[in-house]
């Protein structure tokens, strides 16, 4: 599938030898800030006039999406504060700036998942017990690798839940509004996992071994709290709980191996 990522810049790799498949090279952020410009620019457009959402449908999907869509609605203060420590000590300004659209597209969501639920007549939440956990657990995090860990496994979620969501509705505009949305997160994991490479890059098979069980115990959490909070979408989508799980790990796993130093070519 090609993906809006490749699109926007053509990846440099390196090759290991004429036997060794090339390794991808990390993006700069100055890269990844062509390429977030570069997918505002080119935004699926979404057809509002046709909202055409079913009864059941909307038994089935709106109450889950008015808590997922408060979850989309982050000021980004406290991950911007923490992008602004880290550049100034990477000595690596346009991280701050890559940071700063990643926020936006994140924001871009909540408002678009807020449009519909404005186009549908459901009022907007105001509070929600998943979305204000999430963010004490978030705002107790000062590093950008605690940060950029939390918000690849919460992107993972991300995915199945709008593909879910696509597959449990009809309504051309929700459809739509997913599949932007899904177009978004393949880079975003993407985004966070390279930069845990360069911060893993280095550090012994003991540290990583400690780091990854760490993610496994945050991972499991997360995963048992969306399918408590938003089973019933995730069942009308298609996904019984095995299911669910299954691909939760399995895409985490793809997630892990992003965020493996040895996954890329490194300058010598």
């Amino acid at each position: 599938m090609r993906s809006a990522m490749l699109e926007a810049i053509t990846l440099t790799t390196e090759s290991a030898g004429p036997a060794a498949p090339a390794l991808p090279v990390v993006w700069t952020s100055a890269q990844w800030v062509a390429y977030f410009r570069h997918n505002l620019a080119h935004l699926l457009p979404i057809p509002w006039e046709r909202i055409a959402i079913s009864p059941q449908e909307y038994d089935d999907v709106i109450a889950s999406l008015r808590s997922w869509q408060i979850g989309e609605t982050s000021d980004g203060s406290h991950l911007l504060r923490t992008a602004q420590r880290y550049a100034e000590k990477a000595n690596d300004p346009a991280f701050v700036d890559a940071i700063k659209l990643f926020i936006g597209e994140e924001q871009r969501h909540g408002e678009t998942l807020g449009r519909f639920l404005d186009s549908v007549s459901v009022p907007r939440k105001t509070r929600d017990w998943g979305e204000l956990l999430f963010r004490t657990c978030r705002h107790a995090l000062l590093r950008v690798e605690s940060n950029a860990s939390v918000i690849v496994m919460v992107e993972v979620h991300a995915m199945l839940y709008y593909a879910a969501v696509r597959r449990a509705t009809s309504s051309p505009v929700l459809r739509q509004v997913c599949s932007q949305l899904l177009r978004d997160e393949v880079p975003h994991i993407r985004f966070q996992c390279e930069r845990l490479a360069m911060l893993h890059r280095g550090r012994n098979r003991v540290f990583r071994a400690v780091t990854l069980g760490t993610h496994r115990a945050f991972f499991t959490t997360l995963t048992l709290a969306v399918w408590f909070g938003h089973g019933r979408t995730l069942r009308a989508g298609g996904l019984t709980f095995r299911r669910y799980w299954r691909n939760a790990w399995t895409q985490m796993g793809k997630a892990w191996r992003l965020m493996d130093p040895r996954t890329y070519s490194w300058p010598t």
